[in-house]
């Protein structure tokens, strides 16, 4: 499960070691997390990194297949989630030291800033290969953080970026060896914890405020195939 810990200014949120997929125990348990980084008085930044192969591998897939009736319920969480980390009171960076597949990908783009893993490792959206199309929460998220061109490679191709290819494609800001991935994401956090809590979530919302008023749209967001 999640689990929290502190580097100076910068709260350093550990998604999990498996493929943390956003299983509705999980969701609350970042959530609950996150609350507490923002409760914090400034200065404070949040990283948000995982341990071993995966960063994370987004949608809880077998949780939805034997919980069908809930799904409407499941589908407004993650993008509660997704709309909590992208207008977030704090700086957030996510220190992607390996795979960030769908709604995983997804998340890195809620925060400000990403850094990733520059040897091994996938950045992707895979929708298009399974037959799931993007809510329209998700895809507000996606185009508001990517270039047209990169939209393409991501969204309609279904690319696996590497951590070089990510980075030319504007899709992350750095890379690094995996042993400096976390280290250079907090380095990046604390440069900007300062920054007062109040007066970013202004920003925030008035920069975000179509992206986020599209992710509360619970009508709107209804998932499925195609």
């Amino acid at each position: 499960m999640p689990t929290i810990d502190r580097d100076g200014d910068v709260w350093i949120l550990n998604i999990g070691d498996d493929e943390n997929r956003f299983h509705p125990d999980w969701i609350k348990q970042v959530l609950e997390l996150l609350d507490q980084v923002a409760a914090q008085a400034s200065p404070r930044a949040l990283v948000t990194t995982a341990s071993g192969k995966f960063w994370s591998n987004g949608l809880d897939l077998d949780w939805l297949g034997q919980n069908t009736d809930q799904v409407d319920d499941y589908v407004a969480s993650v993008h509660e989630l997704f709309a909590r980390f992208l207008g977030a009171p704090m700086p957030t960076v996510a220190a992607i030291q390996g795979h960030a597949f769908a709604a995983g990908a997804m998340l890195t783009l809620a925060h400000d800033w990403r850094v990733m893993r520059a040897d091994r490792g996938y950045w992707c959206l895979p929708e298009a290969d399974i037959n799931i199309p993007f809510t329209p929460g998700m895809n507000a998220l996606i185009t508001c953080k990517l270039t047209p061109a990169a939209q393409t490679s991501a969204m309609v191709s279904a690319h696996r970026f590497g951590g070089d290819a990510a980075q030319m494609a504007g899709i992350v800001d750095a890379t690094a060896p995996e042993d400096l991935v976390v280290s250079q994401a907090v380095s990046m956090a604390a440069a900007q914890a300062a920054k007062d809590g109040a007066t970013l979530q202004t920003i925030k919302s008035r920069m975000y405020a179509h992206e986020l008023a599209v992710l509360a749209d619970r009508e709107a967001n209804k998932f499925g195939p195609a």
